[in-house]
């Protein structure tokens, strides 16, 4: 695939109809300055203000927009809660529809083939692969997003948080925690001036 995408980035060059600057600028603008860091201020948001997270279960949409997260693909956004009995995971199985405006470019893995078939059939199996093992008990919701409705998974957060800012506890919030096939990190998972409570 990557040989591909080069070949044809190389032709479409070539012939003067991209320039490879500004492609790289808006896959930069994706991939670090987008997203995943507008999702994890959103579940950061969510987990200290619970206006916010009731918002976000009603309306996911117009919340995720009061922060300012809207565009193409941010459309009729639904958030779902991860509980103590409950985990849930997103997967498109018809192609790969993905909430670009909260957690930026799609993954490889989450266009692939084998995860959009696994992820239905074998929600478990496809978890312990991403290193998630869950106890019997708690059920595995899988949600599949389409052009009408993208979900965004908001993690349980971590133990230990308690009087951390927003902005740490974004630091601890992951894309596959909010695609729900990872966790948020733990608190000492972060460096040291990070972890450090405001």
């Amino acid at each position: 695939m990557d040989v591909r995408v080069r070949a044809l980035e190389t032709l479409l060059t070539e012939k003067g109809y991209i320039d490879p600057a500004a492609l790289d600028e808006l896959i930069d603008a994706y991939q670090t300055r987008i997203g995943p860091r507008n999702g994890a201020r959103v579940v950061a948001r969510a987990w200290v203000d619970d206006d916010f997270r009731n918002w976000l279960r009603r309306d996911a949409t117009a919340a995720i927009a009061s922060l300012g997260y809207t565009g193409r693909q941010g459309e009729h956004m639904v958030a779902v809660e991860q509980t103590d009995a409950t985990h849930n995971m997103v997967v498109c199985t018809l192609c790969s529809c993905y909430p670009w405006p909260v957690l930026g470019l799609p993954p490889t893995w989450y266009k692939s083939a084998p995860y959009r078939s696994r992820a239905v059939r074998d929600p478990r199996g496809v978890l312990s692969e991403f290193g998630v093992s869950l106890p019997d008990d708690v059920d595995v919701r899988v949600w599949d997003s389409t052009a009408e409705i993208r979900y965004l998974v908001i993690p349980q957060r971590p133990r230990g948080t308690e009087g951390w800012s927003e902005e740490q506890l974004a630091g601890l919030v992951t894309r596959d925690s909010m695609i729900g096939v990872g966790l948020p990190l733990e608190p000492d998972a972060v460096d040291d001036e990070m972890a450090t409570p405001a």
